[in-house]
């Protein structure tokens, strides 16, 4: 039988400890030190978000309107209730937009501020 070894688990028993290795950026230093690549990605990124709002107003008015048209072939109420889930979807939709216009804004008056 093999005696077995006394160590702690770290990898690299020899080296002393140390405190963490990298330093924060905080405040203006952070926005200034960005990279243009980090700049570019993050602007893609806020453009994307801005275009999936445009999706989200027409799924909703299509799954809205798809319900309403499944219910009333069920409850014998054409067309009315496929109406009113449109109508619900068109509101539901353009809210999100509305949302996301909301955001970009916000996002613009930051930007121009610093």
């Amino acid at each position: 039988m093999q005696p077995g070894t006394v160590h702690s688990g770290d990898l690299s028993q020899d080296s002393p400890a140390t405190g963490p290795h990298r330093s924060r950026v905080t405040g203006k230093d952070a926005a200034d030190s960005a990279a243009p690549a980090a700049r570019s990605g993050r602007a893609f990124y806020h453009a994307l978000s801005g275009s999936a709002a445009g999706l989200e107003l027409g799924l909703s008015v299509v799954v809205c309107t798809v319900l309403g048209m499944w219910l009333d072939k069920k409850l014998g109420t054409e067309p009315w209730l496929m109406l009113a889930c449109l109508m619900l979807g068109l509101v539901s939709g353009f809210r999100s937009v509305l949302r996301e216009v909301r955001r970009a804004d916000r996002r613009a008056a930051r930007e121009a501020a610093s």
